[in-house]
C-alpha cells in the first residue's frame, strides 16, 4: 500500500468512475484497476461493489475511506512542514539530567511559546546514550558533554558549567584524589560524562577511589553524600537548586571543574526545528551576558558549522 494507491482509491469513491479518476490523475483507466485491485488484495477485502458502469464504496470500503484521507492529509501536512522552512513537527531532543533540571525548564517553555506547531518530546540519558541516538537517527538532536568528534555530527556550546565535588560535612577537606581515596563515588551509569571526568581525575592522582554506586537521581544521591556514605560530582547548578546546607563543596582544577554542555546535531539534520532550538539558545545566552555586563562568547564556541 502506497499513498499514489491511496490518491487513486480516494479519488474513484469521489467520482465513482474509473475513467473519471484517470483523466484527473492523467493514467489509463487499466492501470487504475490494477492497482486498486493490487490494493484490495493485499487488505484481504473489496473495497467496491462493481456495477455495469460505475463502482460503489462496499461497507468496508466507506471504512477505509476515512483512513485514507487522513493518511494523504497527514502526508500533505508532513510535506508542506518539510518545504516552508519553519519550524513544526515532531522534534525529539535529548538532554543529561542535570541539563533538563537546570537550563531546560525556561528555555522549552520559551522555545514552545514561539514555536506552538513543535511537538517536542524530550529524552533524559547520559551523554554516551544521547550521543549515539543522534548518530542513529532516533533523537533530532542533544544536550550533551562535548565537543562531537564524529564526522557527521556537529556540535556547538550552548551551556557553560562548573563541577563541584561534595562531601559529608564530617569529611576532611578534598584538595587531591589521594585525600577521596577509597571512599564510595555516587555517579550516574556508564556513559554519564560528569563520571568519566571523576575517573579521570584519581587517574590523574595515581589515587584509588571506592567503589561506585550508581544512583539515578540529583536528590537521592545528595542525600546519601549528606549521611557520610561516599563523595559525588555534581554541577554546580544542579547544586544550587537543592537544600545543600549538609554537604561540604571541594574546589577542583579547572581541567575536571570547567565544563560545557553542547548542543549536538547530525550534519545532515539541521532541521528548521534544530536551527530554531540553536539561535534561542543564543539569545538567551546573550540576554543573560547584556544583564551580567559581559561579553556573550556563544558563537565563537562552534565545533563545525552548521
Amino acid at each position: 500500500m502506497d499513498l499514489t494507491q491511496l490518491k487513486m482509491f480516494c479519488l474513484v469513491a469521489e467520482t465513482g468512475s474509473l475513467v473519471r479518476a484517470a483523466e484527473v490523475l492523467h493514467r489509463v483507466p487499466s492501470n487504475l484497476t490494477t492497482r486498486l485491485r493490487q490494493l484490495e488484495h493485499e487488505l484481504g477485502t473489496d473495497l467496491f461493489i462493481r456495477e455495469k458502469q460505475r463502482l460503489r464504496l462496499s461497507p468496508m470500503g466507506h471504512n477505509f475511506l476515512c483512513y485514507a484521507q487522513r493518511i494523504l492529509a497527514l502526508s500533505d501536512e508532513a510535506m508542506r512542514m518539510a518545504q516552508s522552512g519553519e519550524p513544526g513537527g515532531n522534534f525529539a531532543l535529548g538532554s543529561m539530567e542535570s541539563t533538563a533540571a537546570t537550563h531546560l525548564p525556561g528555555l522549552l517553555a520559551a522555545y514552545h511559546q514561539r514555536y506552538p506547531d513543535v511537538a517536542l518530546s524530550l529524552v533524559t540519558g547520559t551523554s554516551t546514550e544521547i550521543i549515539k541516538d543522534v548518530r542513529e537517527g532516533k533523537l533530532a538532536a542533544a544536550l550533551a558533554d562535548g565537543p562531537a568528534t564524529a564526522d557527521e555530527l556537529n556540535s556547538c556550546v550552548a551551556f557553560r558549567e562548573k563541577l563541584i565535588l561534595i562531601s559529608s560535612r564530617d569529611h576532611l577537606p578534598i584538595a587531591e584524589p589521594a585525600d577521596a581515596a577509597g571512599d564510595t563515588l555516587f555517579t550516574f551509569r556508564s556513559g554519564c560524562a560528569w563520571r568519566q571526568r571523576l575517573e579521570s581525575w584519581f587517574r590523574s592522582g595515581g589515587a584509588q577511589p571506592g567503589p561506585f554506586m550508581e544512583i539515578q537521581s540529583y536528590h537521592a544521591m545528595l542525600a546519601c553524600v549528606a549521611s557520610g556514605a561516599g563523595v559525588a560530582l555534581m554541577p554546580e547548578s544542579v547544586l544550587n537548586q537543592l537544600p545543600a546546607s549538609s554537604i561540604l563543596r571541594h574546589a577542583l582544577p579547572e581541567s575536571i571543574a570547567d565544563a560545557a554542555t553542547w548542543l549536538v546535531w547530525r550534519r545532515d539534520g539541521f532541521t528548521p526545528n534544530v536551527e530554531a532550538l540553536k539561535y534561542l539558545i543564543i539569545e538567551q545566552t546573550d540576554a543573560a551576558s547584556e544583564h551580567d555586563d559581559l561579553p556573550s562568547s556563544f558563537t565563537t564556541r562552534h565545533h563545525k558549522s552548521p
